[in-house]
């Protein structure tokens, strides 16, 4: 269930995050796959990076592929960045045809839901949507192609608010610079978000995150003593 993967999946920043070769050629898509694996693949690499790997190397001769030639895989921000920067080169230097990039809305941070993909926020908050409606709102200004903000989904209408994206890719350096921009900051806000609430593991990712990474940063909670807070509620 969502209630027990949250925890291990979105407080790591892992969703799903998928895409469509908008030429409907299925050689686009062998493109796309065999460039997702060569990035997929390094000395900073988490065993959900290698299960990913196993699911696109073996992709093809599943035949998964019902119609739209599309590809799904759980990956983090920094995964997507990646993939997506080498399909823009793709689409760039003319190997494949334009690209659309997505994410189903069952992400780290673009639903706000007590009942699935915030079940495991439990400071109190899991039952506002200021994630999802920031989320989208902060695609939107960083240059999204579209996005979308809805009621419901999944878990019915006043149950949960989703928010999703679409980002087309042409080969631009424009599209670079909103990949970097964008693509970071639509799955992080939501480990920001699980860090504030104090889970643990998003605690950790952010802690990675801002190690790592120059071009955002995220504030950490700072938690009060509890002897503190002991003392004051003993007055």
């Amino acid at each position: 269930s969502t209630q027990s993967t949250g925890p291990e999946v979105f407080d790591y920043g892992y969703g799903p995050f998928r895409w469509v070769c908008l030429s409907r050629l299925e050689a686009d898509l062998a493109q796309t796959d065999a460039t997702a694996l060569s990035l997929l693949i390094d000395g900073e690499s988490k065993p959900q990076d290698r299960d990913n790997y196993l699911w696109l190397k073996n992709a093809h001769a599943n035949r998964l592929v019902v119609g739209t030639q599309a590809r799904i895989l759980y990956a983090d921000a920094r995964a997507r960045v990646r993939i997506a920067l080498g399909f823009n080169a793709l689409v760039r230097d003319g190997k494949v045809g334009p690209i659309m990039l997505g994410r189903d809305h069952h992400d780290t941070g673009g639903t706000d839901s007590p009942y699935r993909e915030t079940a495991n926020i439990r400071d109190g908050s899991n039952v506002m949507s200021d994630m999802a409606h920031q989320c989208w709102a902060g695609n939107a200004a960083r240059g999204m192609t579209m996005c979308v903000l809805s009621n419901g989904g999944g878990v019915g209408t006043g149950r949960a608010i989703n928010g999703g994206f679409g980002l087309v890719l042409d080969g631009s350096e424009r599209v670079d610079g909103i990949i970097r921009s964008a693509l970071e900051f639509d799955a992080m806000v939501g480990v920001a978000r699980r860090s504030w609430a104090r889970n643990e593991h998003a605690v950790s990712t952010v802690d990675e995150w801002n190690t790592t990474n120059d071009s955002q940063h995220i504030t950490k909670p700072t938690e009060c003593d509890a002897t503190l807070l002991d003392a004051l509620f003993s007055e």
